[in-house]
């Protein structure tokens, strides 16, 4: 099983992390799951309502970018926070990503909101293998 866990001195003001799995489809869902983390108790959120994602990139770098975006466009459009993600991770002439996201609306007093993450950077962000394990390092605008 995987593993993430926020960075310490890397960004000022901003929330930080690291995720180590075995699959890029357990890597993504625990970049999911982290960036989730920081805005409330994810452990507090029920899978109620089911959304579906679908994305394309050329790199990884490019696909965990997009696919962070897309789960806070969401988050925004749709004032939900989710904590369940099945993804399916293909790669073609570049990458495609199909997932389905479960969660709930947002309720300040059930979720314990801790702060909003407004965007994922490219600054220090990657996706690359090592040994038989996948990483990742995601910096989050908050």
């Amino acid at each position: 099983m995987g593993t993430y866990r926020f960075l310490e001195d890397v960004a000022i003001a901003d929330a930080a992390f690291c995720a180590e799995a075995e699959s890029l489809e357990e890597l993504f869902a625990l970049c999911a799951q982290a960036a989730f983390d920081v805005m409330a108790d994810t452990k507090t959120v029920e899978p109620k309502s089911e959304e579906q994602v679908e994305l394309a990139g050329q790199s990884l770098d490019e696909l965990l970018f997009d696919w962070l975006a897309e789960l806070i466009y969401l988050k925004d459009l749709k004032s939900m926070l989710f904590s369940r993600f099945d993804i399916d991770i293909k790669k073609n002439n570049g990458y495609t990503l199909k997932a389905s996201v479960w969660g709930e609306p947002a309720d300040q007093k059930k979720h314990r909101v801790r702060v909003d993450v407004k965007a994922v950077t490219y600054h220090l962000l990657e996706v690359k293998k090592k040994d038989d394990k996948w990483t990742a390092r995601v910096i989050l605008d908050t």
